[in-house]
């Protein structure tokens, strides 16, 4: 029961191999795409940034978990630390204080991930604190890294994408791990969740923050009609722990239900889009798993393939997560994930369920869902149970502007994907056009 009350693990170790191997297939799959990036150019591993370094080795594509290669001559250095066995997980092993090329001094641990770790260090060169992600030294995350290098790339081209996604400042090879710098950003969303004991954001910060994240994606589909036309970006993995708030300063505020407790809330209202790491380019048939279980869409676990409106389905899943404080959709099973959308949306439609593949067939019993009768405890039956319909989801946590709401995350959960609502149908829903914006 206790874990029906603490908020969900974002992600099973399970549905993280699955979308692992989904990274894995998608790497190889645009592996002709990633020699255009002339790895020849990559610089290696002593200390210095790319582009800054004469005479050096080139990296050659290693056929297991460590990249061998050699390190530069006669390149200054500033106290270069020693050199260390990366962690039995292939994580870059490092002590405060130390640098790390002669250009970054690191300050603090920011984060780790799946992908590696997320280091603040200052830039002797920029005079400014930058955020350093350093990948795993093994082969599936170095080829995501070079993914998310590209399309943070064509990303910075595009001015309008330039004020919605995380900047990249600059990226280069050190001791076989891949840095990519960043600017440096706030808290994230989740962040802002979780230390306010999971209450929920004000509407209209809901508002503002949603206006930015669909002018996020649309930019991105913009994009890549009209300026790279074969290009066509999927995020895959929108969520609380993505969207961070670009100031780092937060304000105060008293809560109207709990006098006694004041909320933490952002300064600003601007917020930016990170982790490409999942990115993928819609120009081939997409059927792995994406996207962490919360924020999953219905097509992703029937096996259906799955494009652009997958992303606007976790819109809407984080819409309601930070209108409620809670995750909408709190598990990890597919057939109990199944069940909570037909209580909160209503009947899957009959046509999805028999298009389902050989791994979700199972879950359906002569065209409906088996439910309640193939749960696998009571307990999940009672999870299940308890959840609200949407209407009564958003009217029990939004006073002003519920109506709209409603009326928009009924356009964004459209079971059928080609039914969804675009980000660029979304932005002109009367939630967003009947409000002006905050500051």
């Amino acid at each position: 029961m206790l874990d029906r009350i603490a908020p969900c693990p974002r992600r099973s170790p399970k549905e993280e191999s699955e979308i692992r191997l989904g990274c894995v297939h998608r790497s190889y799959d645009l592996l002709s795409f990633l020699f255009d990036l002339q790895l020849s150019k990559i610089g290696v591993l002593c200390g210095q940034e790319v582009g800054g370094v004469t005479s050096l080795a080139s990296v050659g594509a290693p056929s297991d978990h460590t990249y061998y290669t050699m390190h530069a001559k006669g390149v200054a250095r500033i106290a270069s630390p020693p050199w260390r066995e990366d962690d039995k997980d292939g994580h870059y092993m490092f002590d405060l204080g130390e640098n790390l090329t002669s250009r970054y001094k690191i300050y603090s641990k920011m984060g780790e991930g799946t992908f590696g770790q997320v280091l603040e260090c200052w830039d002797r060169e920029s005079k400014e604190m930058v955020a350093i992600k350093i990948v795993r030294g093994i082969k599936k995350y170095w080829d995501a890294a070079l993914i998310e290098i590209d399309v943070l790339q064509q990303l910075a081209k595009h001015q309008a994408a330039s004020g919605l996604c995380v900047q990249i400042r600059n990226w280069f090879d050190y001791r076989n791990h891949i840095c990519i710098v960043f600017e440096k950003l706030g808290p994230s969303l989740y962040d802002f969740l979780r230390k306010n004991g999971y209450r929920p954001f004000p509407i209209d910060l809901v508002r503002e923050i949603g206006r930015q994240l669909l002018e996020s994606v649309a930019s991105s589909l913009y994009y890549s009609f009209l300026v790279m036309h074969d290009l066509r970006l999927i995020h895959t993995d929108l969520k609380p722990e993505n969207i961070l708030v670009v100031s780092q300063e937060h304000v105060n505020v008293s809560d109207h239900k709990f006098p006694s407790h004041n909320m933490r809330l952002p300064k600003s209202s601007a917020v930016k889009v990170i982790d490409f790491g999942s990115t993928t380019y819609d120009s081939h048939d997409h059927n792995y798993i994406v996207s962490t279980r919360h924020y999953r869409a219905p097509e992703v676990i029937l096996g259906l393939g799955w494009s652009y409106p997958c992303d606007v389905w976790s819109l809407g899943c984080i819409l309601v997560e930070l209108c409620s404080g809670e995750a909408l959709f709190q598990t990890h099973e597919n057939l109990e994930h199944l069940a909570m959308m037909e209580r909160v949306f209503g009947p899957i439609p009959r046509h999805m369920m028999k298009r389902a593949d050989r791994h979700a067939e199972k879950y359906f019993r002569r065209t409906r869902l088996n439910w309640p009768e193939g749960a696998s405890s009571r307990e999940s039956i009672n999870a299940v149970h308890k959840m609200l319909r949407l209407q009564n989801l958003v009217m029990k946590h939004v006073d002003r502007s519920a109506g709209d709401l409603i009326d928009l995350l009924q356009g964004l959960f459209k079971y059928e994907p080609a039914e969804r609502l675009t980000a660029h149908e979304a932005l002109r829903h009367p939630f967003f056009r009947n409000n002006r914006r905050m500051e």
